[in-house]
């Protein structure tokens, strides 16, 4: 049995919705999970938080990112690493895909 996980594509894991939000474990094990995002224009994550760290990963679109305090544009290539517990939301400008892994934190 392979050690690693292979997805060759990534964005052909689903399409963009016409309207709504999709949402797809690409991976799933005891240290990360990664979730493929799709947004429909006009979507959005309203502000929450998250218990563990994050990582965001925008594969193509363009959307409006706030961490904290700090508003920005996101589009292809953008990559934030979030601590747990940052404020954050986003807004979907455009059809957007993003990947979100999240670290479950472990003992040091």
């Amino acid at each position: 049995m392979a050690e690693y996980t292979f997805v060759p594509d990534v964005t052909s894991q689903a399409d963009i919705p016409a309207s709504g939000i999709l949402s797809r474990t690409v991976y799933s094990d005891d240290v990360i999970k990664v979730i493929y995002f799709g947004f429909a224009p006009g979507e959005e994550l309203s502000e929450h938080t998250a218990s563990v760290p994050a990582i965001i990963h925008v594969l193509s679109g363009s959307a409006r990112l706030t961490l904290g305090s700090d508003s920005f544009t996101a589009g292809p290539g953008t990559w934030v690493r979030m601590p747990a517990h940052l404020p954050h939301s986003l807004l979907a400008e455009t059809p957007t895909v993003m990947l979100l892994t999240m670290v479950k934190e472990t003992a040091p």
